[in-house]
């Protein structure tokens, strides 16, 4: 993981070191392009590690982000009324990126709470199942159960 890291770090700096050789707006956006590959990098690299919902959402985040950032510095090449309906969409891809990552967390959240709850109601099963017995069996059943649903 610190490897991947540094490796990502190493990565970032080379492309930004690229953009060097540029100038004007092809420079901001070589710049903004390494930027934003590097924090979805990370973004990627962490929700890998973690497998949480939310390194999962900031990864989301991470991508529409860069992608508008981008967008908005390609837009500065543009004359003054093309530029502002670039920018409007631009804004309007991340919006519509914004909304969809929200509807995947909501979703995660209700799929997580399912998990939970559906993990319950077999602990609950398997004590009662283990009432039904007596003395060194039940106590058996009991820590059985606690450990396979870690209750």
């Amino acid at each position: 993981y610190d490897a991947a890291k540094s490796e990502l770090r190493t990565t970032y700096k080379s492309e930004r070191a690229a953009c060097d050789s540029m100038s004007g707006n092809a420079k901001d956006i070589c710049v903004e392009t390494a930027k934003g590959r590097e924090e979805v990098a990370m973004a990627h690299l962490e929700y890998q590690y973690t497998a949480k919902s939310s390194d999962r959402a900031a990864l989301l985040k991470a991508r529409y982000e860069a992608r508008y950032e981008i967008a908005e510095e390609r837009c500065d090449d543009l004359g003054a009324q093309q530029k502002d309906v670039c920018i409007a969409e631009a804004k309007a891809e991340r919006d519509k990126s914004k909304a969809s990552a929200a509807a995947a967390k909501d979703v995660d959240e209700a799929v997580e709470d399912a998990q939970t709850a559906a993990v319950k109601a077999d602990h609950k099963v398997a004590r009662e199942r283990c009432d039904t017995l007596g003395g060194n069996n039940k106590d058996v059943c009991l820590a059985t159960a606690r450990a396979r649903f870690d209750q």
